[in-house]
């Protein structure tokens, strides 16, 4: 891949990378689930959801970059949870 320029041939070679193609994708694909929930479901209830992403990014950090989590953090993510959960019922 071309390193970053302004350039044509830069944003060229960007547009036909598998890669940028498939994050394109996910993020109108998580776009649409998006669409889909908050036309379902009370807003008040979906949007504190989105907390979660700081569970999944924290278990994420675990597994895949080998990250020691404190017991402090685990105490967060048990109050996002239960947070979400008193939302939910």
């Amino acid at each position: 891949m071309e390193p970053f320029g302004w350039n044509w041939q830069f944003w060229g070679t960007l547009l036909v990378n598998w890669q940028f193609a498939v994050c394109g994708l996910l993020y109108g694909a998580g776009t649409f689930l998006w669409f889909y929930i908050i036309k379902h479901f009370p807003f008040s209830m979906a949007y504190p959801m989105v907390s979660l992403s700081y569970v999944f990014g924290m278990i994420a950090a675990m597994l895949v970059f080998h990250e020691e989590v404190s017991v402090t953090k685990w105490a967060g993510v048990l109050f996002i949870m239960a947070g979400c959960y008193l939302i939910a019922k």
